[in-house]
């Protein structure tokens, strides 16, 4: 089962460092981790996707906040989270398939930010499921390059509050 951890962390150098060594130390791998300052300077937002069942996650949680930089840790369930991942994709184009990769573009919304005689250069956000769709869709093409920033996810706030 994935698991999306939204973390907290202070905002100084060797956090994350210590943050994936903990995952490193207990055997677990990390499908994809995203860092990047808050709109507090001194704090940072990772978010480290993971499998694992529940209870493993659990414990990993709970190892987490004995760190002394991790400030709150979160598992993120998909239906109460907005969940999105950036891709670049350059695949290789001519004359006779420009047309199409464009039509596959358009159905994804994806975006064309460079042409050249033998390539485009795709920008493309969405889940994980859309990138991958996106993927295998252009894959007939050749794909000559991706780049990928991992998952971000934010929790959704309920109206209850």
């Amino acid at each position: 089962m994935r698991h999306t951890l939204n973390i907290l962390v202070n905002n100084h150098p060797g956090v994350m460092s210590h943050v994936s060594g903990l995952f490193t130390r207990r055997g677990y791998n990390i499908d994809s981790i995203a860092v990047g300052v808050t709109d507090n300077p001194e704090v940072s937002c990772m978010t480290i996707v993971v499998r694992g069942d529940d209870e493993v996650v659990l414990q990993v949680q709970k190892q987490l906040m004995k760190l002394p930089d991790v400030l709150q840790v979160k598992d993120l369930h998909y239906r109460e989270a907005v969940t999105r991942e950036l891709i670049l994709l350059q695949i290789k184009s001519s004359d006779e398939t420009r047309t199409e990769i464009v039509s596959v573009c358009d159905v994804f919304k994806a975006k064309i930010i460079d042409v050249t005689e033998s390539s485009v250069i795709i920008e493309y956000s969405g889940n994980t499921r859309q990138v991958e769709a996106l993927i295998k869709m252009l894959k007939k093409f050749g794909i000559l390059e991706i780049a990928r920033t991992g998952a971000i996810a934010l929790e959704v706030q309920s109206n209850k509050e």
